[in-house]
């Protein structure tokens, strides 16, 4: 049995940055895998209309020739095929030597035969061919084995066991491991691409290497385990690994230049990693972009997060989909309440007055003096959004957000208005209906500003002053004033302000806005 190691950095690692390396990244990555002694590298997609130098993705087998100029002896560079949008025969050409040199093919359960059929057009066409299973874990043995009897039929190059989730634990792997070694014909390759929602990909790909089985193996890893969510095996690890159990001789230090070179800037922008919204929603057996969608968010506490997951539709928990995660989004923090009492005694209270607004931005503290000079100003009330700070002295905190409710879960000096989505976790001095502020785009459905302000608009404000209400920059500590609110979607703070921006500018219709701090608005 020999082992391989398959790098899929610059393709699976792409969800991360949508495939947006950059040229010199691409290049660079690939030279210096090149260096490290490993078997394959996988380049990136076949998928797209037309080639982009600076992305991953390719809309032909041919245009892998821009990033594969000087093929190393000893290394096999493959591409990926998506059954889930593949492309169309005529994007594999016939293999000259001079592009990649197989292509894997990833199909889910129900396109099983499309895969066979793709992986036959691309070995007729002189690639080397490789079925991957998506999420192995979902067939019982007997369709396992069925499946691999018909995978048998074209003898590809290899066969991957995906585990798409995450969630495949060192027991279950080595039956599935054991099914395939006994059914595969001899020759076939079994391969293994693990995620790290719990933590288990190299100790799995570990185990594979122990078992000691009848073929040849391989391990997909990606250099610093880069890869959406909880990411992928790491490359540098499992190298060592074999390094110091399996005779290999991988160099590890190009792979430690890639990782400082090439993807440190995507890692402060773009966290992969362990975290507890995988975790969740990989113990509960959900697909990880739920809790990518509903970590970004960052309004959730523990609690909360794993009762809204559990109201996704059994049916729709294995394929991610958007709208679905909304609307039970929405669905668990629309818990209605008859709020027109309390709008009425606010009303009152708020009548008459020059209102400050006080959200958590940065600028509140580095435009401190100007902030606390608009809090004396003479007959003002000041509201703040989401947190409560002495200094600032609010009249009264608008409290829409059931994370940050844990800080002032104490209470304090200030009247608490607090929206119904979080009336089991923090009591207040009024309850206000929450789905009665929230506004109609998905990415700033709830976002606490644009409530706060359609909250004023209700009590009948005409006028308003903001401080704090900066707009998202996209490096991480320059959004809040303290370090507690910064947020998860730093990668798409451009489009949230430019999104914002357009609600704010409809609000003026109804209110008067004066920004007292900068902001990007």
């Amino acid at each position: 049995m020999k082992v391989h190691l398959l790098d899929c950095t610059l393709r699976d690692g792409g969800y991360i940055n949508d495939w947006n390396f950059g040229e010199s990244t691409i290049t660079g990555t690939i030279r210096e895998l090149e260096q490290t002694g490993i078997e394959m590298i996988e380049v990136g997609f076949i998928k797209g209309e037309s080639y982009d130098k600076n992305r991953t993705l390719f809309p032909d087998t041919e245009s892998f020739k821009h990033v594969i100029t000087n093929k190393k002896d000893g290394v096999t560079y493959v591409g990926m095929v998506d059954m889930s949008n593949p492309v169309s025969a005529d994007a594999i050409r016939e293999n000259d030597g001079k592009t990649i040199d197989g292509v894997r093919v990833i199909f889910k359960k129900d396109k099983l035969e499309e895969g066979i059929e793709f992986c036959r057009m691309v070995a007729e066409k002189g690639y080397l061919s490789f079925a991957n299973f998506v999420s192995t874990d979902a067939y019982t043995d007997k369709e396992f084995i069925e499946a691999i009897e018909r995978v048998n039929e074209i003898h590809p190059t290899g066969v991957t066991i995906v585990d798409t989730f995450g969630v495949i634990k060192r027991k279950q792997l080595r039956r599935l491991l054991a099914l395939a070694d006994n059914n595969l014909d001899d020759g076939i390759m079994l391969c293994y691409h693990g995620h790290n929602n719990l933590q288990q990909a190299l100790s799995n790909a570990e185990t594979m290497v122990e078992m000691n089985l009848n073929r040849d193996i391989v391990i997909d890893a990606c250099v610093f385990g880069m890869g959406r969510g909880a990411g992928n095996l790491n490359l540098e690890l499992f190298a060592e690994y074999l390094n110091e159990n399996n005779g290999t001789h991988y160099r590890i230090e190009p792979m430690l230049e890639i990782m400082d070179q090439y993807l440190g800037e995507f890692y402060k922008t773009r966290f992969w990693g362990y975290s507890l919204p995988l975790y969740l929603t990989a113990s509960l057996g959900y697909h990880p972009n739920y809790g990518i969608y509903l970590a970004e968010k960052n309004t959730l506490p523990v609690k909360a997060f794993e009762e809204l997951l559990k109201t996704i539709p059994e049916k729709d928990k294995y394929v991610f989909d958007k709208n679905v995660a909304e609307q039970c989004y929405r669905k668990y923090f629309s818990n209605y309440v008859d709020d027109s009492a309390a709008i009425t005694e606010l009303s009152e209270a708020f009548a008459g007055k020059d209102v400050l607004l006080v959200a958590p931005g940065k600028s509140i503290m580095t435009h401190r003096e100007q902030v606390l000079a608009e809090r004396a100003s003479e007959n003002t009330l000041v509201l703040s959004v989401n947190f409560y700070d002495e200094e600032f002295s609010p009249d009264f905190v608008f409290m829409s957000n059931m994370k940050r409710s844990k800080s002032i879960s104490g209470g304090t000096p200030a009247k608490l208005i607090t929206t119904s989505n979080i009336a089991d976790e923090l009591s207040g001095d009024y309850l206000i209906n929450f789905a009665s502020y929230t506004g109609t785009d998905g990415e700033i459905y709830d976002n606490a500003g644009l409530m706060a302000l359609r909250f004023l608009i209700r009590l009948g404000v005409k006028r308003v002053r903001i401080a704090g209400m900066d707009g998202y920059k996209n490096k991480f500590g320059d959004n809040f004033f303290t370090a507690g609110f910064e947020p998860n979607h730093l990668s798409v703070a451009e489009n949230r302000n430019a999104m914002i921006k357009e609600s704010l500018e409809k609000l003026k219709a109804d209110i008067e806005m004066n920004f007292v701090t900068p902001t990007l608005y």
